[in-house]
């Protein structure tokens, strides 16, 4: 067999490889809003600030939150804080890899309106 020949087969291993583990069963954790409210921040009240801020949480296989990140803010920083700050603090449904509890990212709009 030639040097290229080794070369090739190699890379189409690894290939193989790398493509097999992205079919991972994952299910993403959740997250119940009801079970967790974020207290509307004063001067957003004052100021009559709404909006839905978009969140990605990655959260540990005890539901507890080890990072989060805006993914689009709602338009006020004030709001965008209080929901990541609020929701930090929740207890998520954590994830799973392959049927076990996991480390997995959860996606969350939070919608704040007055009434």
């Amino acid at each position: 067999m030639s040097k290229s020949m080794r070369l090739v087969s190699v890379a189409a291993a690894l290939l193989f490889s790398v493509s097999s583990a992205s079919f991972a069963a994952e299910v993403p954790a959740s997250f119940d809003a009801k079970s967790c409210k974020v207290d509307y921040p004063k001067a957003s009240l004052m100021n009559e600030e709404q909006g839905t801020v978009s969140m990605s949480f990655l959260v540990n296989a005890d539901g507890t939150v080890a990072d989060s990140k805006v993914d689009k803010s709602s338009g006020f920083k004030n709001l965008d804080k209080a929901a990541i700050k609020g929701l930090s603090a929740c207890k998520f449904k954590p994830g799973t890899k392959d049927g076990s509890a996991a480390q997995t990212w959860a996606k969350v709009d939070y919608a704040w309106k007055l009434d």
